[in-house]
């Protein structure tokens, strides 16, 4: 069966260090036409659960514990039975959202989550958050980078929990190693690849933010 990838916007609020922003929401649904995995529940647990439909949901993969990325976990985890799947470091940004609900799994560096035919490589790249992730399916010739990198450059790094630094020693040692070619899925807006934002490194740490 053939992987295939599927982008569903949902729509919510972000709010950290007393403020609250209204954003929109990639959702990332992996898998071919008997199982899949979410890559980020954002929002609207029933919206993620029509768009799986009748599909086994095994993983709820979260590229980051910052509230819009995680709200709907735990009602998707309870409509589907799925995992949910957290690197450990950003557990104290978890329990700001979901005091009472901790994740089912922990990731690791370099670990694989296997789908549905797809291979899914845990790439840890702090900086946005402590125990951010990307996501790397060589064979799909993608990355998923959660708030890592977007079109454009760095994710931000001017609140809790983030650091410019770190972001940008993620970006050059994780993820511009990969091919050029490598389709670059992000948490929020629109996709570009590798190759089209490796040029850039050097004015995004000029700019310093």
């Amino acid at each position: 069966m053939t992987v295939r990838i599927e982008r569903l916007v949902t729509s919510g609020q972000f709010t950290l260090d007393g403020g609250t922003w209204d954003v929109d929401n990639n959702v990332w649904i992996v898998g071919d036409e008997r199982e899949v995995v979410v890559i980020d529940a954002a929002h609207d647990a029933e919206a993620i659960a029509e768009a799986v439909g009748e599909r086994r949901l095994s993983a709820i993969i979260c590229t980051h514990a910052h509230n819009d990325h995680i709200d709907a976990a735990p009602a998707l985890a309870d409509l589907t039975g799925a995992t949910i799947w957290l690197h450990p470091d950003d557990l104290p940004l978890w329990k700001q959202t979901h005091p009472d609900r901790e994740p089912d799994a922990h990731l690791a560096d370099g670990q694989v989550l296997e789908t549905a035919g797809a291979d899914l490589t845990v790439l840890h790249t702090p900086g946005h958050a402590p125990g951010a992730v990307c996501l790397y399916e060589p064979g799909l010739a993608t990355v998923f980078t959660g708030d890592t990198l977007f079109h454009g450059g760095p994710g931000a790094t001017g609140r809790s929990y983030s650091h410019f630094p770190t972001i940008i020693d993620s970006i050059r040692d994780r993820l511009l190693t990969l091919p050029p070619e490598t389709k670059v899925l992000t948490g929020h807006g629109d996709p570009t690849t590798i190759g089209a934002e490796a040029p850039h490194l050097e004015d995004w740490i000029a700019r310093g933010h």
